[in-house]
């Protein structure tokens, strides 16, 4: 099968593209014929060896993954051939990763794909979906008509945690960087989205907050959180969830924080069981037969320009371009 892959961990440049065996399932896999994979933030720091998972070669990158089951590992039994799946946590404490044409993997990782939703949109769905509705649901214990804030509401996280917050009948605030994105950010369910370059943009939070007595759950998507500003404008018992910013180490407000009875929830998607996580499926499946969670697509490439797209996540993640908006998809 064609792949992409490294041999060593480094720059988008050290992914290579070529002819690798097909894999076998094993005890409990499936083998899944890849019709769509997404590139995320977490496989760049993976390649790069920021994240030391990569540790056998070659190592073929990618979490997310969208595809038909063509074959069936001893003893696996949720599925049979033919049948449309996808998944995500893969690539990750010696898994395959899903950057090829093939991908075998261990069925309780995989999920029903709904009959009218696409490879695409499954793949670009998967991994940050289930972060969004672990943050919300298990870790933040959101709410109906609660307020939920987001940065990047037109981002991978940030569009999954505004549809999923709203699903949940909250009322939903995000920042974006540009006028066309508000107005993306409105059609996800938005009822507040601010340009983030406007000089009031705290007291246009304050004003729609004034009669909620703040922000009940503040979803942190930038790697530099600024905790000042953050408490300040939650509510009493607010919950901040952070799920980014490995290296950052801002000051924090002890005083002001522990006053309004905040909580701080810190949590990697990765960390959440196999039956935590096909819950959040579950849910997210429901949801978009519902019409009610929409994954966004921000640009396509082919398998052969795989380190090209690893470079785009790399220059929007790291370098904060603002070029995307959505998930960066490879169809092989």
């Amino acid at each position: 099968m064609r792949a992409a892959f490294i041999q060593q961990t480094g720059a988008p440049s050290v992914i290579q593209v070529g002819e690798i065996p097909t894999p076998v399932p094993g005890q409990g896999e499936v083998l899944v014929k890849v019709g769509a994979s997404a590139v995320n933030p977490i496989d760049t720091y993976i390649r790069g060896g920021i994240i030391a998972m990569a540790t056998q070669f070659p190592y073929i990158p990618g979490c997310d993954m969208a595809g038909t089951v063509t074959a069936l590992g001893p003893d696996a039994s949720r599925f049979k051939v033919g049948d449309r799946v996808w998944c995500s946590n893969q690539s990750l404490f010696g898994r395959r990763g899903t950057l090829a044409e093939f991908a075998a993997m261990d069925e309780k990782w995989l999920y029903p794909t709904p009959a009218s939703q696409s490879d695409e949109l499954a793949a670009a769905g998967a991994l940050v979906g289930i972060t969004a509705h672990l943050g919300l649901h298990l870790n933040a214990g959101l709410k109906a008509d609660e307020v939920v804030f987001v940065n990047g509401g037109t981002g991978g996280v940030g569009s999954a945690v505004v549809q999923l917050a709203k699903a949940a009948g909250a009322k939903v605030i995000a920042t974006v960087g540009s006028a066309a994105k508000q107005a993306i950010c409105r059609n996800l369910g938005a009822d507040l989205a601010i340009d983030y370059h406007s000089e009031d943009m705290d007291a246009q939070i304050q004003a729609f907050t004034k009669q909620h007595g703040g922000i009940h759950v503040w979803f942190e998507t930038q790697r530099e959180p600024t905790f000042d500003r953050t408490v300040g404008l939650m509510a009493s018992r607010g919950r901040i969830i952070l799920m980014a910013g490995r290296a950052a180490r801002p000051q924090f407000p002890v005083g002001p924080f522990y006053v309004k009875d905040l909580r701080l929830c810190g949590f990697a998607m990765f960390n959440a069981s196999p039956a935590e996580q096909r819950e959040c499926a579950t849910d997210l499946n429901s949801l978009f037969e519902q019409g009610k969670w929409m994954p966004q697509v921000g640009k396509t490439f082919p398998l052969s320009e795989a380190a090209t797209a690893h470079a785009f996540q790399e220059q929007n993640t790291l370098e904060k371009q603002g070029t995307l908006s959505g998930k960066i998809l490879v169809l092989p």
